[in-house]
């Protein structure tokens, strides 16, 4: 959550006003700028922090409905200032939000229930956000904010990208682009010095290897997908670009309300039984939308 005088999360505009208000106190660590637009025109802006060639990129907002990168920013920027250790031969690049346009119409800035949090619910398909964009999209057709991105990691070349995601339910995870040994142990800590549940079977890593408990690793580039029937592919995200400069990328989820049984390993007593519920239950669901989509159908 944000700094404000009231619990929510910051919006774009105010990211980028704190954001200003840092480089403008500190302009010889500091830099605010432009480096791209969205669909609609809005600016990208990303705050850099230090000279350092050796660079951490960290993106927030990829998408819109897991709004917490935000706040993190501002938060990590006014760590990053007051601790020189952090900057010892490290820049920071924080974007503040990749997704402006999505942002604007994700309208969910308090939610005190998931049921008013769906309420506001938005998030583009997945050609229109920009770090899935490259694995379903041809080079040519891929949206400003992923040139955008793409740009900013050309120029900075990484040794490490940070992703900032969340959950709505849950607990936290890490997927890795490339295993970094020994990460399960700092980042369980982490997690229970802030009561947040590590989540052991996350759905976004299913398939994929996992090196501790909520460290899943993605596919490597030269292996074949986990689930070739699914029309993306994190091996062409935005994601494994900074692996041509021979970085990784740590995509970061958070749960915005935690869930208590997402840490438990013990397998489920029965498992095909709960996925025939499931699966009925989801079809059941999927027919009351699709009445909804028909009875505001415009009529010719």
């Amino acid at each position: 959550m944000s700094l404000l005088p009231e619990l929510r999360y910051p919006t774009v505009a105010e990211l980028v006003s704190s954001a200003r208000a840092l480089a403008d106190q500190r302009p010889e660590l500091c830099a605010l700028r432009q480096v791209g637009v969205s669909r609609a025109g809005r600016p990208l802006h990303l705050l850099s922090i230090g000279h350092a060639r050796r660079a951490v990129l960290v993106v927030a907002g990829a998408h819109a409905n897991e709004p917490a990168g935000g706040g993190t920013l501002l938060v990590l920027a006014r760590r990053i200032l007051e601790m020189p250790e952090l900057r010892d031969g490290i820049s920071w690049h924080l974007l503040l939000c990749a997704d402006p346009d999505g942002a604007s119409l994700h309208r969910a800035p308090t939610p005190r229930s998931l049921y008013e949090y769906h309420l506001g619910f938005f998030r583009p398909a997945g050609p229109e956000q920009p770090e899935w964009a490259p694995s379903l999209l041809p080079p040519d057709r891929l949206p400003p904010e992923t040139r955008a991105l793409t740009g900013v990691i050309d120029e900075l070349r990484p040794y490490l990208q940070v992703s900032l995601h969340g959950t709505d339910l849950g607990g936290s995870w890490v997927q890795l682009t490339r295993d970094v040994p020994g990460l399960a142990e700092p980042f369980a800590k982490s997690a229970a010095e802030l009561h947040i549940p590590v989540e052991t079977s996350a759905s976004d890593a299913a398939g994929w290897p996992a090196s501790g408990p909520g460290v899943h690793v993605m596919p490597a580039a030269g292996t074949g997908p986990a689930y070739p029937s699914l029309p993306d592919d994190a091996r062409h995200s935005t994601w494994y670009h900074a692996h041509r400069y021979g970085g990784l990328t740590a995509v970061i989820e958070v749960p915005m309300w935690a869930g208590g049984v997402v840490d438990d390993p013990a397998p489920h007593p029965a498992p095909a039984a709960a996925l025939r519920h499931l699966a009925r239950r989801l079809l059941g669901d999927a027919g009351e939308v699709l009445r909804v989509v028909e009875d505001v159908r415009p009529r010719p």
